[in-house]
């Protein structure tokens, strides 16, 4: 069963609506929670650079084929995606969140748990918002298509700049969550096995079973979300275990005509090499790494790989750390500035270059590989 959601501009405009009578109402002293929430941090991501207005859209997907690997009790698999498109100019669109209310609410608390460098207060991460107008319609025509794949803890929603970027040059983008996996997911309702905004089970490394368990998991959601949309000839682009996931989703669906890396193994934990590195691809896969994130681990499999004939390149970004491919690229130096981590902390995440370098840098890499391999 495949099923959707998306907000009803009905539901936006009421909220609009709501938010403004607050507004025009707030003559009354401000409370403290609003006190406390104007003190707040609010981080900006940076804006795309295509000719393009962009839209979004999210979609609630049920795989019933599947059971949740890591809670069985919900059922079935089911996944929250984000369409990005080319869209139409106008006003009346709000811009996406980056994070809901709830996820944020979550995130506040997990965020730190994942990523030790981020603060356990002082942010307000519900205020940062995207380029993407919500629901806004999407320009006609039929548009190339790439499908992206978080790091391992995090959201879809980590990676939205460099999808909206994407968008606004003329590709249509969809972002995946991988509940149980993800920091935080929230769903249009609850069911039984988990609540609205579900959390991870991870809150530390994995072991060999846990990360076997999650790229197998990821490639299925992949496939199934291009089952579920109706996709030919797509690319895909992860991070992390998500760029893991899409370089092994590449070898076992030829659906996927090119993929991109973002410094994830090619391998188990346990050293055995994932077949698109013992096999080889004849389709175009770009390796994407950092200086600051080079271990034997990954320079092994990524070298295996390499080894075989096909079209395969690797390239490397100075002076930056793992992160760099994330939005935590633009948030970490804001959250550095303001004092709420520590150079040491900042250079440990996405490195120590200026992300006025960095977040051109790889929306340029990214973009340039698919415009090569992916025709429109």
């Amino acid at each position: 069963m495949i099923s959707s959601f998306s907000p009803s501009r009905r539901s936006l405009a009421k909220g609009a609506l709501t938010g403004a009578a607050a507004l025009l109402l707030g003559a009354a002293p401000a409370s403290a929670a609003t006190r406390d929430a104007a003190t707040l941090l609010r981080l900006h991501l940076p804006a795309p650079r295509g000719p393009y207005h962009v839209g979004a859209k999210t979609l609630y997907l049920v795989d019933s084929s599947r059971n949740d690997p890591w809670e069985p009790r919900i059922g079935v698999r089911e996944l929250m995606v984000t369409v990005l498109q080319p869209a139409v100019p106008g006003r009346g669109f709000p811009r996406a969140p980056q994070l809901t209310p709830g996820a944020a609410a979550k995130f506040t608390d997990y965020g730190p748990l994942i990523h030790q460098e981020l603060p356990t207060s002082g942010v307000d991460w519900a205020a940062t918002l995207t380029h993407a107008g919500v629901c806004a319609p999407p320009m006609p025509g039929r548009r190339p298509v790439l499908l992206y794949s978080p790091g391992g803890g995090d959201a879809r929603t980590m990676g939205s700049s460099l999808a909206v970027d994407l968008a606004s040059h003329g590709w249509t983008v969809v972002t995946v969550d991988h509940p149980g996996d993800a920091s935080e997911v929230e769903f249009p309702h609850e069911r039984p096995g988990r609540k609205r905004v579900r959390t991870t089970v991870l809150l530390g490394p994995p072991d060999a079973a846990t990360f076997r368990t999650m790229i197998d998991t990821r490639v299925a959601d992949i496939r199934f979300v291009l089952d579920a949309l109706g996709l030919e000839r797509v690319g895909v682009y992860g991070h992390s275990a998500g760029g893991t996931a899409a370089a092994q989703a590449l070898h076992e669906d030829r659906r996927i005509a090119a993929a991109v890396n973002l410094e994830g193994y090619l391998d188990q934990m346990d050293g055995e090499l994932l077949p698109v590195a013992r096999q080889g691809t004849d389709r175009p896969l770009l390796l994407a790494g950092t200086d600051g994130f080079r271990n034997v681990r990954l320079d092994r499999s990524w070298a295996v790989l390499l080894t075989h004939a096909g079209p395969v390149a690797r390239r490397q970004l100075d002076d930056t750390q793992h992160w760099v491919f994330t939005d935590y690229a633009t948030l970490v130096p804001q959250l550095h500035n303001a004092g709420l981590t520590t150079a040491a902390g900042r250079a440990a995440m996405v490195g120590r270059a200026d992300p006025r370098v960095t977040v051109p840098a790889v929306r340029a890499l990214v973009r340039s590989f698919f415009a090569r391999h992916l025709s429109r």
